[in-house]
């Protein structure tokens, strides 16, 4: 086998430009699906790095009424869904890809609103429990966070993110300011941002709206006790559950649901309730973005397949070419005792040979045209070590393939037919 390849290198070095040009529809080829494989990757890996973040990661199980999340109202909420108390949360954090879990309500105010006199157009407002801020990883740059005192009082303090802060006191200090909401005056007690926060990469309009726009508003955090003074009843919980890791959050929020889901009971006549506990699956959001950017992606990397079999078919051609070159050297080694399939193993693997030299080569090009790629039209890339293996072997199977019926016929020449061959 070693000589073999050591013949294949000799007789690919004698016929340096016929080699090359025959490696070349195999060059182009593994280039071509090597640079597309690694902008699918770059891309869906941007995709999920963007959903996921840095992997410290939370999951929502928000309320819904029927299909779409519940939206807090002017009317009474329902009264029949469960508040989510200790011993509801005590049985999530049961669950063992579960860390952690926090209670909130979530509602927004389009009017009234102020702050010195001006109009605030809209805010989400928030009403959190004790462990709120610690789960989602919010960390305190200014004033404090609530207390207990704030709960068993009723304080009428509010806290505010950080985009909050500079969207409604700008330079000031918010700290002991005054905002009126709906005739009720609040003191800004904090001020919070996000502990390790990952900032999506953002190519486009739709990008923004895909990664920033459900974090664009101004939000206002309240304790939970203070709710019915904001909207004038109570209403139902939304959970936040922290995973142990990245990869447990499908299940983490698919074993709350069912919890909150459990305490959920049925309508009078017996049918079920149209409100429902439902997680959000991020790494299934990811998924379903990534297989849109993969499947126009999946066409190109057919079409470029097709270069390959232009290349084997340019090997297999050349081979022959070779086969009657040497046709007087095939004879004299039969003459000399050279069995049929010696003469079959040295051509197969000089084709194999030279299709895994225009493999190798058409990855190295293929990883420059990703760059490139990547540097012209700004998109992520991920070279794909297993794509880099899958290209090299598939280009040596292409050699072998098509290299087979010019071994054949070499093997299959009668030696004095050969030897009389000019």
């Amino acid at each position: 086998m070693l000589e073999n390849i050591r013949l294949s290198f000799q007789g690919i070095w004698a016929h340096k430009m016929r080699s090359f040009l025959t490696m070349l529809g195999i060059i182009i080829g593994i280039a071509s699906i090597i640079a597309i494989v690694s902008t699918i990757k770059g891309t869906n890996d941007q995709i999920k790095e963007n959903l996921i973040g840095s992997g410290d990661n939370i999951v929502e199980v928000r309320i819904l009424e029927g299909e779409w999340n519940y939206i807090s109202g002017e009317s009474a909420a329902p009264g029949n869904l469960p508040m989510i108390n200790e011993a509801i949360k005590d049985e999530i954090l049961s669950v063992e890809e579960i860390t952690a879990v926090a209670s909130y309500r979530c509602g927004s105010m389009y009017d009234g609103i102020t702050y010195n006199g001006e109009m605030i157009n809209g805010a989400t407002f928030i009403g959190v429990d004790e462990d709120y801020f610690s789960v989602m990883g919010y960390k305190l740059t200014k004033g404090r966070m609530f207390d207990k005192k704030d709960r068993d009082k009723f304080t009428k303090a509010i806290i505010v993110d950080s985009n909050t802060a500079s969207t409604i006191f700008g330079s000031e200090n918010p700290i002991g300011k005054n905002v009126e909401v709906r005739g009720d005056v609040f003191v800004v007690a904090g001020v919070v941002e996000k502990t390790n926060e990952y900032k999506p990469k953002v190519e486009n309009i739709d990008d923004w709206f895909t990664y920033y726009y459900d974090d664009s508003s101004v939000k206002i955090f309240v304790t939970d006790v203070q709710w019915p003074n904001l909207f004038g009843f109570d209403e139902p919980y939304n959970v936040v559950v922290k995973p142990v890791d990245t990869e447990a959050m499908t299940n983490a929020g698919k074993k709350t649901t069912e919890i909150l889901n459990s305490y959920i009971p049925t309508n009078d006549d017996g049918s079920e309730s149209m409100y429902k506990y439902k997680s959000e699956d991020l790494l299934e959001k990811a998924k379903e973005l990534q297989d849109l950017s993969s499947s126009t992606s999946k066409q190109l990397i057919w079409i470029a397949s097709i270069s390959l079999i232009v290349g084997g078919i340019g090997v297999m051609n050349i081979m022959l070419v070779s086969v009657t070159e040497r046709t007087r050297e095939i004879g004299l080694k039969k003459a000399l005792g050279a069995r049929r399939k010696m003469i079959l193993a040295q051509f197969l693997t000089e084709a194999a040979v030279l299709t895994s030299l225009g493999g190798i080569l058409g990855v190295g090009v293929g990883i420059g045209l990703a760059y490139l790629i990547s540097d012209i039209a700004a998109v992520p890339v991920a070279i794909s070590g297993s794509a880099i293996i899958i290209s090299v072997v598939f280009s040596m199977v292409i050699g072998i393939i098509f290299g087979l019926i010019p071994s054949i016929k070499a093997a299959n020449l009668n030696p004095i037919d050969a030897l009389r061959y000019e």
